[in-house]
């Protein structure tokens, strides 16, 4: 089955591909949270599964076959995917924006399938050649890195950006990883999990902060967080998106710092805006990522970043196997990325 762009939509043919498109055998391909909700409650979001649909967009394979038109991919290149297709007419499109294209067609977002699939034919130019020195694992890692690389961006991560992460999930500890790698001083993360804030420390967190799920403890818990980083919060990263770690981050971070918003756990939350903007904390959001595949490839080449610790489970391809895994990924527990090895 083939995908190519015509007039915004994406089109199924059998047999061939578009003069701009590859087909990828798909040889790694990881479970996003997205993913699970789908599986268990059909809808993720805002976003509603009304039809049957292949779930699956952090992924990486092998190059099978290009179009007529295609320059820069050839059969056997190891590529990692970027699975949003934007229109390219929108006018965000055309600020460099894509990510907010009203238009997108985006891997395992309904109506749109997914990549946990033997092939899919994609786009050439959101294919991405990997480094000799970077795995299809490694090349499927992208996706989620993408996110933290994004938010450090829209953030201004820098050498002088002490940061605090909120959440030491699998969005959390990449977060972690993209600030450091974009040379954030020292980092604090904080989590209610032991095992999770136990990880982050290893992936090189400066301190870690145990927390409840209790607001009553947010007073208590904003001492210990700035006590923990012994210097003013310039940026945090809420990656949970819950009302308490949205409270916590604006309460935490100082006076005309900001805090940008990652994680999406609840729809609508109630936080202390009216103090934060007292003392001009700016809230800043995030939406998927655009332009960060390349750097994501060069930070993982040079080994800025090692994302191999984060990948805790491997499972093949047969139908019980992708039931035991989407099983282990939905139970959290030491399960931090889930791999598929197609």
């Amino acid at each position: 089955m083939t995908r190519v762009r015509d007039s915004g939509l994406i089109r199924c043919f059998l047999c061939q591909i578009g003069p701009y498109d590859v087909r990828v055998s798909m040889k790694a391909v990881g479970i996003c949270g997205s993913d699970v909700h789908y599986l268990k409650t059909l809808r993720c979001a805002h976003f509603v599964v009304k039809e049957p649909m292949v779930i699956g967009h952090e992924c990486a394979g092998i190059i099978e076959e290009v179009g007529s038109e295609v320059k820069t991919l050839v059969p056997g290149d190891r590529v990692a995917l970027e699975p949003g297709i934007s229109c390219w007419r929108c006018d965000h499109c055309k600020e460099g924006r894509y990510n907010l294209c009203p238009d997108m067609k985006f891997f395992a977002t309904p109506p749109v399938h997914g990549s946990l699939a033997n092939q899919v034919v994609h786009p050439a130019d959101l294919c991405f050649k990997l480094p000799d020195n970077v795995s299809l694992e490694e090349g499927a890692m992208c996706e989620p890195l993408s996110v933290g690389v994004h938010a450090c961006r829209r953030a201004n991560v820098g050498p002088e950006t002490n940061v605090l992460v909120m959440g030491a999930g699998p969005i959390g500890l990449v977060t972690m990883l993209a600030a450091r790698a974009f040379g954030a001083p020292r980092i604090v993360i904080v989590d209610v999990d032991d095992h999770r804030l136990s990880v982050a420390k290893d992936l090189g967190a400066d301190d870690i902060v145990k927390v409840s799920t209790d607001m009553k403890d947010i007073p208590e818990e904003v001492v210990l967080i700035q006590k923990a980083m012994a210097t003013e919060i310039d940026v945090s990263f809420d990656c949970a998106g819950f009302n308490k770690t949205m409270s916590t981050a604006l309460n935490a971070t100082r006076s005309g710092g900001k805090v940008c918003l990652v994680g999406m756990g609840h729809n609508e939350m109630t936080v202390p805006l009216t103090p934060a903007a007292a003392r001009e904390v700016d809230v800043i959001g995030i939406f998927r990522y655009k332009n960060t595949w390349p750097l994501c490839l060069e930070f993982l080449r040079s080994g800025k970043i090692d994302v191999k610790p984060l990948i805790t489970h491997r499972f093949g391809f047969s139908q019980k196997e992708v039931e035991d895994a989407f099983e282990t990924s939905a139970r959290g527990g030491n399960a931090i990325k889930v791999m598929f090895n197609l």
